[in-house]
């Protein structure tokens, strides 16, 4: 029973973590979706004030960059948990994962298109690919593919850097265009057929990006988490004070300077753009692990903010989406219509506002169901047939096991 106990808290931090990590990327993906010109790298010219640039430096310098690659990590360390889970009832798991990840590129696939071509689903789809083929990696060997993965992607902004330093014009596409960023706003405030159009425009823009650095980046956090996984770290956080200490120490002295480094040149040319990214790209996992060490270990002395956050930790996929779907009314012409007319600040307050009705949403919800709406999909479709009924407080882990 203590055994059990103790698994059960294991579970409810993991939750609880990536309840927290879903908060950090509904504040930073909701400026994305709320104007074209943050879609292309660029301030909002309606506003301007001193407290629109705090907001926005703030913002950049402390969640930009750094939530998804935690919310990548649990995806990592999730799918340890999958191939225990099939190893523990006999299943064969590769052709279950197969199904599971096809599924997951369908949603996103619907979700790029209609919502936010954004989504991160469709590279997890990806990425999930590579971890089947890298699951049997010791986890030092996955650290390093990691690490070196992390250092190829910094060289390749480097290199961006000297190119758009010589002189090379790096930025001859829409999302350089202030005029094609005002065009982007007309369209996402029209019908939902335009709406859908400038998506897939966007799409077609965003791809390479996709391939040649979002994924990696995914792949390398994933990695670390697959890593952490195997070593079953995170069974007993008590045993890795050390380390959490360490973690903490680092990403709050060398993560933050990265950060500020990378926030400093987010709004300057091309050329300061890359050598930010660059730098960004080592330190954001730092910040990012400091994040979690910190969280981990205030947990256990903040039981109803653990318990608040693990519900809509629990159906993070379903959260994901429908944070995408509530600003899209907010903010497109499938609703509202106020592309490029809401503040930064008030964008991070309807964030947290979202944010909080979906905490006391999911905990209804988890009353009735174990699984969130669209969790409860995803699970018939990996093992394609209906989940059996259950005890709501069982815990499902999202976009995991």
């Amino acid at each position: 029973m203590p055994n059990a106990r103790l698994a059960a808290a294991r579970i409810a931090s993991v939750d609880a973590l990536r309840g927290f990590a879903l908060l950090g990327i509904l504040v930073v993906n909701i400026a994305f979706l709320a104007s074209g010109y943050r879609m292309a790298g660029m301030a909002e010219p309606a506003f301007q004030s001193p407290l629109d640039w705090t907001v926005r430096f703030t913002v950049t310098l402390l969640v930009e960059n750094k939530f998804y690659l935690l919310f990548s990590f649990l995806f990592g360390y999730s799918f340890t948990l999958q191939v225990d889970s099939a190893e523990r009832q006999g299943r064969p798991f590769g052709p279950m994962f197969l199904r599971r990840l096809a599924g997951l590129l369908l949603i996103g696939l619907a979700h790029a298109v209609l919502l936010f071509p954004g989504d991160i689903l469709t590279t997890y789809a990806a990425v999930g690919l590579a971890l089947l083929i890298f699951r049997k990696l010791r986890p030092k060997a996955a650290v390093v593919l990691a690490v070196m993965l992390t250092a190829m992607l910094a060289l390749g902004f480097v290199l961006l850097a000297l190119l758009a330093t010589f002189g090379l014009d790096m930025g001859g596409t829409v999302a350089d265009s202030a005029a094609e960023a005002t065009k982007a706003d007309t369209a996402l405030a029209a019908s939902a057929l335009q709406i859908i159009s400038e998506h897939l425009r966007k799409l077609s823009l965003i791809i390479v990006f996709r391939v040649l650095f979002q994924g990696p980046a995914v792949l390398a956090a994933c990695l670390i988490g697959l890593a952490v996984g195997k070593l079953g770290a995170m069974r007993d956080l008590s045993a890795h004070t050390g380390t959490l200490r360490k973690l903490q120490w680092t990403g709050f002295t060398v993560g933050l300077a990265g950060a500020f480094v990378y926030t400093t040149s987010a709004w300057h040319g091309t050329m300061h753009k890359f050598w930010g990214e660059a730098v960004d790209l080592v330190t954001a996992p730092l910040l990012a692990a400091a994040y979690a060490a910190t969280f981990l270990r205030l947990l256990p002395y903040m039981p109803r903010i653990a318990r608040a956050l693990a519900a809509p930790g629990r159906m993070a996929l379903s959260n994901y989406l429908a944070q995408s779907l509530i600003c899209s009314l907010i903010f497109t012409g499938y609703g509202l219509a106020l592309v490029d007319r809401v503040s930064p600040p008030l964008e991070v307050l309807i964030a947290l506002g979202v944010f909080v009705c979906q905490v006391f949403y999911s905990h209804w919800w988890l009353k009735r169901h174990r699984y969130g709406p669209v969790e409860w999909l995803l699970r018939f479709l990996t093992y394609w047939r209906k989940p059996g009924p259950s005890r709501p407080q069982q815990a499902s882990h999202a976009l995991g096991e």
